[in-house]
């Protein structure tokens, strides 16, 4: 089938192409404000400072503590995802478990500042679980770890607005998806369609040319 061919089929379903990805569009719509709940996303960053090596401050004093240091915060970055952390946050906050509530940790290469994000349902406590977690890494990496201090820069706050769910990305995917299907739906079922729909094809289906043709007349006359 050519492209001339599936643009010919479409405008010939047009009615079916255009209501179906808006049906599937307010579905979507009508679910995702009626059914999925707001998620909520509060962030804390920290500052990794290793312990100084050496008293003098020249260059290449500098220069080490601030290698070791960015090799700490990617080992931070991985406490802070730990088991122990998650545990001791729960406990300190009281909460049973900390189920519908995600983390994402962020440490560049280059830098010492760890950046820590808690998404779930409710705003004030993805700030404190936040916090909680900054608080803990830095008592845990101080025992376990050659690091002096993890200092908090910014503390997590409740954030006034949702950060998710994505509303208008899952009403486009289900646009482009009715679409998808509509089109699907056209051109299976002029596949299955045996008819003999014009002379073309009784040329290609008996192999003989057409030599006269029985104009359609209105009113049957």
């Amino acid at each position: 089938m050519t492209l001339l061919e599936l643009l010919q089929l479409m405008r010939k379903h047009l009615k079916l192409v255009i209501l179906l990805p808006i049906v599937c569009a307010l579905a979507m719509g009508v679910y995702s404000y009626a059914f999925m709940a707001n998620t909520y996303t509060a962030s804390t960053s920290m500052y990794v400072l290793a312990k100084q090596t050496s008293a003098n401050s020249d260059n290449a004093a500098n220069y080490s503590n601030l290698n070791a240091s960015q090799m700490l915060a990617n080992d931070v970055s991985t406490l802070l995802k730990s088991d122990r952390i998650a545990a001791d946050t729960v406990k300190n906050l009281h909460l049973d478990s900390l189920k519908g509530y995600s983390t994402k940790v962020t440490s560049e290469t280059t830098s010492r500042v760890i950046t820590l994000s808690v998404t779930g349902s409710d705003p004030d406590t993805s700030a404190a679980i936040a916090n909680e977690m900054a608080s803990n890494v830095s008592k845990v990496a101080q025992q376990v770890m050659d690091v002096q201090s993890v200092n908090v820069i910014d503390q997590a706050v409740s954030p006034s607005s949702p950060s998710g769910p994505n509303r208008s990305m899952y009403i486009a995917v289900a646009l482009l998806a009715g679409l998808f299907i509509a089109i699907a739906i056209v051109v299976v079922s002029d596949m299955l369609n045996t008819k003999v729909r014009n002379a073309d094809e009784v040329e290609e289906l008996l192999g003989l040319p057409v030599i006269g043709r029985m104009p359609a007349v209105k009113g049957g006359k």
